[in-house]
């Protein structure tokens, strides 16, 4: 049997770097703004002052 593992690292590397790029995708498709689970969203309204 030929030797392959020359062929596993390559593959190791290569899904490495596709798992990087698509977190960066993601991160920059969702604004570069990371949500967190247990923040809570304030919006406040205030009036116009007219």
């Amino acid at each position: 049997m030929a030797e392959k593992s020359g062929n596993t690292g390559m593959a190791f590397i290569l899904g490495a770097v596709v798992v990087v790029l698509a977190g960066v995708i993601w991160y920059v498709s969702t604004g570069g703004d990371v949500p967190a689970a247990d923040e809570p969203e304030i919006q406040i309204d205030l009036p116009d002052g007219g």
